[in-house]
């Protein structure tokens, strides 16, 4: 019988094989198994897996050759190369669930999913096949007439675990009542009603819209009354580690509640970005320059509709800041901010939606389904 290589040894071979081929050490022994879904062993992973090449996640339209209807999703590799910028596909995959289901966001790995409408949460990591069902929250949807919260999921460094954040308002003929706030926590597997609460009269621009997770914090657009009982639009902040809520104001072209409507938040980098609606005709990029700097918010392009009338539509950012852009047919284009150069990804799909950007990862390799 051969001797296994010792642990740190074995530690830094592993991290550098395919997530196929480490989910097959585990079968070589109960040493190999236990190193391999050891938490330690699959943060050092994360970390490895965040210095490779990007990949982005799309969900995909069902084949209509297909009978299941459960949906469908790809992994593309971004190899940002100037010379070869197409984007091709990695891998791709059912989510094991059928229906319909809403994306509240991905990190390091793990994609967060729930049911419109209802209290039913899912996390899925989609390369080592682990879905895990959330226990239902406390605070359901029809409890004392409250309904359709905004959602978000991320990462609490300080904790080291995964949290889903529910700020659920009440219908406007209880507009008086105070939102409930609950925190599920991976570590713990539970829901619990946290003391923070969002500013007095906070109302969302879109709910089914996915907060920005950026720097340990959740972010959203929202709008309340200033002391002059007018309406202020603002980013609502929830830090994931201090569970507290934050406020960063908005450009001063976008605190207007009028111009709410088709505004939408998303992690540019390590900071914000804003994507506005200004017509039918006309998208503008805001970006902050230095996170948490209220001056530092510059309009960095406005996209125009073509003489056909079509309007290129932003669909995210790339980890290098680039924007994707879903063109006339479905062909997907990405742009840099700064130099604006334009690359074709010669990638086509006219019902294919962007997800995120996505890692590689083993987290809940060591939960069972």
């Amino acid at each position: 019988m051969w001797d296994s290589p010792p642990p740190e040894i074995l530690t830094s071979v592993l991290i550098r094989l395919p997530i196929k081929s480490i989910i097959t050490c585990t079968s070589v022994s109960k040493t190999w198994k236990s190193i391999i879904q050891n938490s330690s062993f699959i943060s050092i992973h994360l970390h490895h897996s965040k210095n490779k090449h990007p990949l982005l996640l799309f969900r995909l339209p069902p084949s209509e050759h297909r009978v299941s209807d459960k949906e469908l999703y790809a992994l593309y590799c971004d190899n940002n190369s100037n010379n070869n910028p197409d984007l091709y596909e990695h891998t791709r995959f059912d989510f094991p669930l059928s229906g319909t289901f809403r994306v509240v966001g991905t990190c390091n790995g793990l994609v967060c999913f729930t049911v419109k409408f209802t209290d039913r949460f899912f996390f899925w990591n989609p390369l080592v096949r682990k879905l895990v069902i959330l226990p239902t929250p406390s605070v359901g949807l029809r409890t004392l007439r409250f309904y359709n919260p905004s959602i978000g999921f991320g990462f609490d460094s300080k904790t080291d675990d995964y949290k889903v954040v529910r700020i659920v308002s009440a219908s406007e003929s209880e507009s008086s009542k105070v939102p409930k706030v609950e925190v599920y926590s991976l570590a713990t597997a539970q829901w619990r009603v946290v003391t923070a609460v969002p500013p007095t009269g906070t109302a969302f621009a879109d709910k089914c819209d996915p907060h920005a997770f950026v720097n340990g914090a959740l972010h959203c657009v929202a709008s309340k009354n200033n002391i002059d009982n007018e309406i202020l639009n603002f980013i609502l902040v929830f830090d994931l580690g201090d569970e507290v809520f934050r406020e960063i104001a908005m450009p001063k072209p976008l605190d207007n509640p009028e111009n709410l409507v088709g505004v939408s938040v998303s992690a540019y980098r390590n900071s914000l970005a804003l994507i506005q609606g200004v017509s039918i005709h006309c998208v503008d990029i805001w970006v902050m320059k230095r996170y948490a700097f209220a001056s530092s918010w510059t309009k960095m392009f406005s996209i125009l509709a073509d003489q056909g009338g079509f309007l290129p539509r932003p669909i995210g950012f790339k980890k290098t800041g680039e924007v994707l852009l879903k063109m006339h047919e479905g062909q997907f284009v990405s742009r840099d901010l700064e130099t604006q150069q334009i690359k074709d990804l010669r990638t086509t799909g006219d019902k294919c939606t962007f997800v995120d950007s996505y890692v590689e990862s083993l987290v809940l390799l060591n939960k069972p389904n």
